[in-house]
């Protein structure tokens, strides 16, 4: 399904999500977070796949690549979403999990558009709440 046919949602400003911002809204029952990281959008489902930790919680960071021994390569700087209460680490851009690609967090198409950003759906969600979020990281 292309962005054209899927249901657009105006979530917020862009001015509301600058970087390092946080935002929670709940659709339809399901809470949905956003951030900004290195300039990018990033929208996915608020609960970790373990055991269902909000995940908006979690430290955005980087982590230690493959590489050769007594090697330590760092990458992915702010690519990676941190569960806050076991570490479990997943990709922005993908949702799947650091150390299995068949565990991940849904993730949800969202753009920048002029100075909206914009959540694009498979359906139109009956419910909308913006709801409150507050962390100090």
């Amino acid at each position: 399904m292309s962005a054209q046919e899927k249901h657009r949602l105006v979530v917020c400003s862009a001015e509301e999500l600058r970087e390092g911002d946080r935002r929670l809204i709940e659709l339809d029952g399901v809470e949905i977070g956003l951030l900004r990281a290195e300039g990018t959008c990033y929208a996915f489902r608020n609960s970790c796949p373990h055991q269902g930790v909000p995940m908006l919680y979690g430290s955005v960071v980087g982590t230690m690549l493959p590489s050769q021994p007594q090697e330590y390569v760092y990458g992915l700087h702010n690519e990676i979403i941190r569960c806050p209460l076991h570490g479990w680490e997943f990709s922005l851009k993908t949702g799947k999990a650091m150390f299995s690609p068949a565990v991940s967090i849904k993730m949800y198409e969202v753009k920048e558009e002029g100075d909206e950003v914009v959540l694009y759906l498979d359906r139109q969600p009956q419910s909308i709440t913006r709801k409150q979020f507050a962390c100090v990281l």
